[in-house]
């Protein structure tokens, strides 16, 4: 039981550290959906649209070096050699688009329809948070999760502090105080967001740089090409899962109709954040794994223990699933602040499903990177792509939005689905699958029973989930008292 209180602790670390970038844009939606903040629903469409480009590029910019890194530090004797190859890979890159997508910025922004001023900012963004990836993934392997933490955390507080500044505040101090007015610009929102951005990767960068002053730049090409190897299937399943996770939105604006899209587009995304509870448990339980996977794939019997890690996570998942749904209607004033964005409270549960499948697709996803069968992950996450791509073509037109959130759940539970056939077949762990099956099926059950049909009908929803904590509690209360023991 050690381990697993190893692992919690670790997913606690790397999960507040995670869960704080993240929730950054779970933070900010009150903000950005306040009356007279933004000057329109659609203005937070575009923001949304150009964040969703933000993470394809992001993906396209680690290329799978991160995973790849944690694979060969603990597989390689010489760990030196694989600090100095992964940080020169990336270095390269990084600097080799950044020159280019200076040089061709006017032709991306007519290509993809944004504004060229906001391209010219995304791309230091992108240039300075691709910098920061081996570094980061350094201090996980080398087990510094304190460190890791309080870096991302301040890049949350500096990002989140200059969005209430510029958006809040620097307009009444402009029209008392000519220094703050000389800075100060009539609509110039959308800009004052990514400059804060900016402003964030800049100092976290700085404050990573004694990395790149410690280490040994060795460049080992062998090396290299068997680390790519490995991690271009992780880069066609990280642009795949990009797909999966933001390309609804720009699909959103292709297939809709100009003078609706962006505003659709904005209340889409404003009551998908809702869901982000979801999806800040999965992520965090993902960072808190994939080391824990790598370092106990050679100990005795590691299938038992990530047997147990999957039960672990639908039982927390679905406690999280219904409680967020029996109590969504309180949450949605206090995240969406502005009721023109309410018509889209439909997605929610669906999304929140959807982001569990996703959670439990990581999980199962243990035995292509033991394996290195990477290619399977590729695989898989493409297929989820195409299924995305395929219901929001064909659907979007006559369902909007609903259409993209009910692409979003098929996509992550074809993909679990498909892990878990393919893993049985590579790598078999002992899942005890009535278990699990039970926690899933009843959570999903009682949440679309409370929220469907018993909408804040407080009685029914708290009822429900009393009923599912106590199955959860008789079922799992040996580990419970093992894990509470000091």
């Amino acid at each position: 039981m050690s381990t697993f209180k190893t692992l919690f602790k670790q997913t606690f670390i790397y999960g507040l550290a995670t869960v704080l970038p993240r929730m950054l844009s779970f933070l900010l939606v009150p903000l950005y959906t306040t009356k007279g903040v933004l000057s329109s629903v659609a203005d937070y469409g575009k923001v949304s649209i150009i964040f969703s480009y933000f993470v394809i590029f992001n993906v396209v910019l680690a290329y799978g070096m991160e995973t790849a890194f944690f694979r060969f530090f603990n597989k390689e004797d010489d760990k030196i050699k694989v600090i100095g190859t992964s940080t020169i890979s990336l270095i390269v890159t990084s600097l080799g688009f950044f020159v280019l997508a200076l040089v061709f910025q006017n032709q991306i922004a007519h290509f993809i329809d944004i504004d060229v001023k906001y391209i010219n900012l995304v791309i230091w963004i992108l240039l300075l948070d691709a910098l920061v990836i081996i570094p980061f993934a350094w201090l996980r392997a080398t087990q510094q999760p304190t460190r890791y933490a309080v870096i991302k955390i301040l890049n949350v507080a500096i990002n989140l502090g200059l969005n209430v500044f510029f958006l809040l505040a620097l307009k009444n101090l402009a029209a008392n105080d000519s220094i703050f007015e000389s800075i100060y610009k009539p609509n110039f929102e959308i800009s004052y967001i990514f400059i804060a951005n900016l402003i964030a990767s800049g100092v976290t960068l700085l404050l990573m740089f004694r990395f790149y002053t410690k280490i040994k730049y060795v460049f080992n090409s062998a090396l290299w090409k068997s680390m790519f190897r490995y991690a271009f299937p992780i880069l066609i399943a990280g642009v795949a899962f990009s797909i999966n996770e933001t390309f609804d939105r720009i699909l959103l604006k292709e297939l809709l109709p100009e003078d609706i899209a962006e505003t659709q587009i904005g209340m889409y995304a404003a009551c998908y954040k809702i869901a982000l509870f979801m999806a800040l448990f999965a992520a965090a339980y993902k960072l808190g794994i994939e080391p824990f996977f790598f370092s106990h794939a050679k100990s005795e019997n590691p299938q038992k223990n990530y047997a147990r890690i999957l039960e672990f996570f639908v039982a927390f998942g679905s406690v999280i699933l219904l409680t967020v749904v029996v109590f969504v209607d309180v949450l949605k004033p206090l995240i969406v602040r502005s009721e023109v964005y309410w018509e889209a409270m439909w997605i929610v549960p669906i999304i929140l499903i959807a982001n569990f499948c996703l959670g439990i697709y990581y999980n199962l996803s243990v035995w292509y990177k033991i394996t290195d069968r990477t290619k399977f992950g590729a695989y898989i996450s493409v297929f989820g792509a195409i299924v995305t791509l395929a219901i929001n073509i064909l659907f979007i037109k006559t369902y909007g939005y609903k259409a993209s959130a009910i692409a979003t759940l098929i996509a992550y539970a074809t993909m679990m689905f498909l892990s878990y056939y393919f893993g049985k077949k590579y790598y078999p762990i002992p899942y005890n699958l009535k278990k699990i099956g039970l926690y899933f099926g009843l959570s999903i059950g009682f949440s679309i029973v409370s929220f469907y049909y018993f909408r804040e009908n407080y009685m029914v929803g708290i009822a429900l989930l009393i009923a599912f904590l106590g199955i959860v509690c008789f079922s799992e209360k040996d580990q419970i008292k093992q894990l509470l023991k000091r």
